[in-house]
């Protein structure tokens, strides 16, 4: 079997490169940067996009890591199915359904339809926020500091490489076709849980501070954030705070382990937040 990695550089797809050599199936990278993605020996480098699916090698290949790219995901599942690829498996989102004009949700919405359009025997894959999303507080963490609005805003933040894999455990067993997999961490942790964990396993004072929703808004556009994705970002950090997550479960069904916890995660990262 011969498996496409899209977006080999990606934050997910560089772990699922690891994760289906590991596994023992041969690999087909695609990257627009080889040398930057450090890829094993073990896997087929190639060049390419999926912002141009028409220049994309698909001969030989059995099945596909499918990363998020609506804008041109039409064509590359008609490039894919007339090439005689089956499989796919698509990386998606638990907000997929939201209906809001700016959310990722209406983004994975059409990779998801044109997957199933195309007919492929697919799996969705859709994880709800990741524990990488806090890389961003390493700044107010060095300062000993987190302020943000919605500090009891509870969610299940996974680890991006439970997702990885997650996929390859889909695209090399049997099972799975037409399942779609919500994805989540192991355990409900507030924002304000997550400042206390840093402080615990950093083992220094990291104090939580609570952001009014219009200073949370006022310090996103700052940062170039545009102002509806602001918007339902506090959206939905303010309906976590009345209807708390809960762990799907999934992961440690999957993989047959516990999935990995924000402590394990952010000791995995010591030097990140030094």
């Amino acid at each position: 079997m011969t498996i496409l990695v899209t977006g080999a550089t990606g934050s997910v797809g560089r772990l699922v490169v690891d994760e289906v050599v590991a596994a023992g199936a041969d690999v087909r990278a695609l990257t627009v940067d080889p040398a930057r993605a450090d890829l094993p020996k073990e896997a087929e480098v190639v060049v390419g996009s999926l912002a141009r699916p028409d220049e994309l090698p698909l001969k030989g290949v059995d099945a596909v890591y499918l990363a998020p790219m609506a804008r041109t995901v039409r064509r590359f599942c008609e490039l894919a199915a007339g090439a005689g690829i089956e499989r796919v498996v698509a990386l998606s989102g638990s907000s997929i359904g939201d209906g809001h004009a700016a959310s990722s949700g209406n983004a994975y919405a059409a990779v998801e339809a044109a997957v199933e359009q195309a007919g492929f025997a697919r799996t969705f894959l859709r994880p709800g926020s990741f524990m990488n999303n806090t890389l961003d507080w390493a700044g107010m963490v060095r300062g000993s500091e987190v302020a943000m609005a919605y500090g009891d805003s509870t969610q299940t933040p996974i680890d991006l490489g439970d997702i990885a894999a997650v996929a390859a455990r889909v695209l090399t067993t049997d099972g799975h076709v037409g399942a779609t997999y919500v994805l989540s961490g192991p355990e409900a942790i507030s924002l304000r849980r997550q400042v206390a964990t840093l402080e615990a396993v950093l083992g220094r004072e990291v104090r939580f501070r609570e952001l009014t929703p219009g200073e949370q808004r006022a310090r996103w556009l700052g940062f170039g954030v545009p102002e509806e994705v602001a918007d339902w970002l506090l959206t939905g950090f303010e309906a976590t705070t009345r209807t708390p997550e809960v762990p799907t479960g999934v992961v440690e069904e999957l993989l047959g382990r516990p999935g990995t916890t924000y402590a394990e995660w952010v000791a995995a990262r010591r030097a990140h937040f030094a």
